[in-house]
């Protein structure tokens, strides 16, 4: 079980999807607030609209680790390691999900009845995902609790 369950569980039960789920934790390490944030993560939700495509998890993931280390103005640059920690990001959640036999949500839920994921399966990526998302930004030097100037 992950150990971010507990921090998970009130976001899915507030209506939030897989992907707002990463960006809110990431904004809770920092001490902040970014609903226009939240709601564009919303278009990564469930593979991409109810899709079955890419998983949110995995496509939200990599937008937490770009809200870190990403360009988000004129006048800034990303840093020289933004390549580097999604692309350790998408490396360990193909591997993760490789039971799966892929990365799509409807790899890793397959058929769902009502059309809705199975948040028991889901909940415990996101945790293992947001702990990877720790790990690399550590092992990088980077803070997650300082939001990027």
């Amino acid at each position: 079980m992950s150990e971010y369950l507990l921090d998970i569980l009130p976001l899915a039960a507030k209506g939030y999807c897989c992907s707002q789920m990463l960006g809110l934790l990431a904004l809770q390490a920092q001490g902040t607030e970014n609903p226009g944030l939240v709601r564009a993560l919303g278009g990564l939700c469930h593979g991409m609209g109810q899709c079955g495509q890419t998983c949110g998890v995995l496509t939200g993931g990599a937008c937490v680790l770009s809200l870190y280390l990403g360009k988000g103005a004129d006048d800034e640059t990303p840093s020289d390691k933004a390549d580097l920690a999604v692309s350790e990001f998408v490396d360990w959640f193909t591997e993760r999900t490789s039971e799966y036999g892929g990365t799509s949500c409807a790899d890793i839920l397959g058929e769902c009845p009502d059309g809705k994921p199975d948040m028991s399966r889901c909940a415990q990526l996101i945790g293992e995902a947001w702990a990877q998302i720790l790990t690399i930004l550590t092992g990088l030097g980077v803070d997650p609790s300082e939001a990027r100037e």
